[in-house]
């Protein structure tokens, strides 16, 4: 792959609003990652392995200096009451809690929801996606903040089951 590909690859990422890319052939992988729209991609470039594996171990945490102070742990994930849902993002994009700025929220905390009701709108690629609850309940607390991108999977609400 030569410089005029990856430079066609960050273009094709910033038209499209993408914040990963991620290619890997025979002998060959790059990375591509945008942490916000506006900011400049970082590339990554590496020499892949002869094989994939399936599923990967995460590196070995490097041992500390004798003497040295412990590094605090990093925090722990807030831990969920057992009887609460997440509704998850289906998609890349930006988070919309309402059809306009000047409109209502679809739902708040306290809102009672049904499966086919509407909880948001993720933008991807300048489409309005209306993402529905599929979960009867009520809406115990909102995860996201309004007009943040969102990435596949993240949490967006927590729902009590009725």
């Amino acid at each position: 792959m030569d410089i005029k590909e990856i430079k066609k690859i960050i273009e094709l990422m910033k038209e499209n609003e993408l914040s990963e890319f991620e290619l890997a052939e025979e002998g060959f992988r790059i990375t591509v990652r945008r942490p916000y729209a506006s900011a400049t991609p970082q590339v990554m470039i590496g020499q892949a392995p002869s094989y994939m594996p399936a599923f990967s171990a995460p590196p070995a945490a490097p041992a500390a200096a004798p003497g040295a102070a412990a590094a605090p742990a990093a925090p722990a994930k807030e831990a969920l009451p057992s009887n609460l849902i997440e509704i998850k993002s289906p998609m890349v994009g930006t988070f919309y809690r309402s059809a306009s700025p000047e409109a209502e929220p679809y739902c708040s905390v306290g809102s009672t929801i049904e499966g086919e009701s509407v909880v948001c709108i993720i933008e991807a690629m300048k489409v309005m996606n209306e993402i529905k609850a599929e979960v009867k309940g009520v809406i115990r607390k909102v995860l996201v903040e309004n007009a943040t991108a969102v990435q596949y999977g993240e949490p967006l609400f927590l729902v009590e089951p009725s």
